[in-house]
């Protein structure tokens, strides 16, 4: 009796404590939420602005893409290199009708990554191998840019003296697994990450960026070995942030929601394969790691959640605590606050199903994307 007496006892604990720790959280997101960088005016940009656009099979979104990158304004001399990864549908042959009518645009017919690259870091080092801007800006093909985007890019990058901006895009969640787990990676680097000391940081735990929209400047670029230093990298976005740190860089992830949009994946089942070939690198490839990282949010958000179930009052207060983070998150970038703010321990639960699945198809070598297998 007395054994089950303290089990309850260090349970109520472990919720008041997690409670606690939800709360610190969403406070600590409301604080970033106001020092986020976001990017300033649009200007004239009088350097030269390479755009590089890493393209496998994206016949259905490559036309799009180019067409709002081409319609850039503020930016007087721009190139477009679109690498094509050996892309098995009509890709390459939409880029190149676009380039017969716009001499801005090359394009890289590439035969797949060589031994010891992924396909993605060997088409963005590829590409920016031609470029000649002072200033290279990585597109991936699912993104739509606004108009003045590219010139709120540069500028910010300048203006603040960084090597490297990661304007963060809008994302699209549409499907209900969509839109319990995509807003996980913004509310991530909002929630966990203190933007303002990962700037000025050359420590690679503080490092978040997103390869979807990534501007960079292409001597620091250089500096870094490029795309060439994180060839094998699944998170290549962070690992070539890290790069730019190592060689004397600094550089953070930025609020892009008015700069661009994307909807990342489509439907359950490409959202669960997406998310299953890099989340056991999330943790720096250690199972540890990342049990560690899943356990930690379980702790803070699903423990208090399930409490508050059983009628805790400590519990409920962490519960709301999860939420309201999930609601500033939301409201800063564009994304929907109700009713999916209220799922957040079930987006919790699906992140650690996710990593977990993750890990069982590295540990079986059956890693795959777009046909590929990821080894």
């Amino acid at each position: 009796m007395a054994a089950r007496g303290a089990a309850r006892a260090g349970v109520r604990a472990g919720v008041r404590a997690g409670a606690a720790g939800a709360v610190l959280v969403a406070a600590h997101t409301a604080v970033n939420t106001r020092l986020w960088r976001r990017p300033p005016p649009a200007r004239p940009v009088a350097e030269r602005v390479s755009v590089l656009l890493p393209a496998r099979d994206e016949a259905a979104m490559i036309g799009p893409c180019l067409a709002a990158v081409l319609a850039a304004t503020g930016v007087r001399d721009l190139e477009v290199i679109v690498h094509d990864d050996a892309s098995t549908d009509a890709t390459a042959d939409l880029v190149t009708a676009v380039a017969a009518t716009d001499p801005r645009v090359v394009l890289q017919r590439g035969q797949g990554p060589p031994g010891g690259w992924l396909g993605k870091t060997h088409a963005c080092a590829r590409a920016a191998e031609a470029a000649t801007g002072t200033v290279l800006v990585f597109v991936d093909a699912d993104v739509t840019l606004a108009p003045d985007a590219l010139a709120r890019a540069v500028a910010l990058l300048r203006d603040t003296g960084l090597d490297l901006v990661s304007p963060y895009p809008r994302q699209e969640a549409v499907g209900l697994a969509e839109r319990l787990v995509q807003p996980l990676l913004q509310w991530s680097f909002l929630a966990l990450l203190p933007l303002r000391a990962a700037e000025r940081s050359p420590r690679p735990s503080l490092s978040a960026a997103g390869g979807q929209l990534l501007c960079v400047d292409a001597a620091a670029y250089r500096r870094a070995g490029g795309h060439s230093a994180v060839r094998a990298e699944v998170l290549e976005d962070i690992a070539l942030l890290r790069a730019v740190k190592r060689a004397g860089g600094r550089g953070v992830v930025a609020d892009g929601t008015r700069l661009a949009a994307t909807r990342m994946y489509t439907g359950a089942a490409e959202l669960r394969d997406g998310y299953a070939k890099s989340l056991w690198a999330a943790g720096g490839g250690r199972v540890a790691a990342s049990a560690g990282q899943v356990g930690l949010l379980g702790w803070l958000f699903v423990l208090p959640a399930a409490a508050a179930l059983r009628g805790s009052r400590a519990g409920l207060v962490g519960y709301l605590a999860g939420v309201a983070g999930r609601v500033v998150t939301a409201r800063a970038t564009g994304g929907r606050a109700w009713p999916d703010a209220t799922a957040h321990p079930l987006s919790i639960c699906a992140l650690g199903w996710l990593t977990a699945l993750s890990w069982w198809r590295h540990h079986r070598g059956t890693l795959s994307w777009k046909g590929r297998l990821l080894r």
